[in-house]
C-alpha cells in the first residue's frame, strides 16, 4: 500500500504563485509515473499535468507556460509550481502516483492523495 501526502494549498489572490507537494510512502517498489489531477465546481476532474520517471512531461493547455511539474525521485516526491494563477484555477488537485508491483504480476497500481484545495480569488 502506498500513501500519498499533499500540502502547498491554499488562497492566492490571482497573479500570484503557489507551489503543491505530494510524497509518497509506504510499500514503494518503482513509481513510474505521477501526476497531478483537478476539480473545480460542477467540473469534471481533469489532467494537469503528468510526468515520468525519465521525466517527459505533458501538460493541459490551459496551464501550460505557467505551472511546471517536477519529481525528486529520491524523496519520492513531486511537485507543482504554479504561477500566474487565474480564477480559473480554483479547485481541488489531487495527486496521483502510478507504480509498478512485482506481486502477482508485475501489475501497474495507481494511489491518490486527499486533495488539497487552491482557491484564487482577490
Amino acid at each position: 500500500q502506498v500513501q500519498l501526502v499533499e500540502s502547498g494549498g491554499g488562497l492566492v489572490q490571482p497573479g500570484g504563485s503557489l507551489r503543491l507537494s505530494c510524497a509518497a510512502s509506504g510499500r514503494i517498489f518503482s513509481i513510474n509515473a505521477m501526476g497531478w489531477y483537478r476539480q473545480g465546481p460542477g467540473k469534471q476532474r481533469e489532467l494537469v499535468a503528468a510526468i515520468t520517471v525519465g521525466d517527459s512531461t505533458n501538460y493541459a493547455d490551459s496551464v501550460k507556460g505557467r505551472f511546471t511539474i517536477s519529481r525528486d525521485n529520491a524523496k519520492n516526491t513531486v511537485y507543482l509550481q504554479m504561477n500566474s494563477l487565474k480564477p480559473e484555477d480554483t479547485a481541488v488537485y489531487y495527486c496521483k502516483v502510478r507504480q509498478v508491483e512485482p506481486a502477482n504480476g508485475p501489475e501497474i497500481y495507481d494511489y491518490w492523495g486527499q486533495g488539497t484545495q487552491v482557491t484564487v480569488s482577490s
